[in-house]
């Protein structure tokens, strides 16, 4: 039997970061115990990503060939890389469908 797959790492980068607080920033002006609801479950769908590294598509044209796409709410993608030499998925972005890519 096959020894088990280790889990990549999930690093969350700055910019993605401060993407997240901008939608919690947003959505909180109305209700911010949904704003943090929704910014928790936004990533929590990023969390799968640990075991399925490829798990979003390949990004749209126009971005870096390693870049990918998670759709994590109908109106919120998550952009991300996989570094397989370091076991790490890192978070680049997480943009409104409706906003420009990255």
């Amino acid at each position: 039997m096959p020894p088990a797959k280790t889990s990549y790492r999930i690093e969350w980068r700055p910019k993605a970061r401060e993407d997240l607080r901008a939608i919690i920033r947003y959505i909180g002006q109305d209700d911010p115990a949904k704003a943090r609801a929704f910014a928790q479950a936004l990533h929590d769908k990023t969390l799968p990503l640990a075991r399925h590294p490829n798990l979003g598509r390949p990004g749209r044209p126009g971005l870096p060939d390693a870049v990918r796409e998670l759709i994590a709410h109908r109106n919120y993608i998550v952009f991300y890389r996989v570094r397989s030499e370091a076991r790490i998925v890192e978070i680049l972005r997480v943009k409104h469908r409706a906003q420009r890519t990255p």
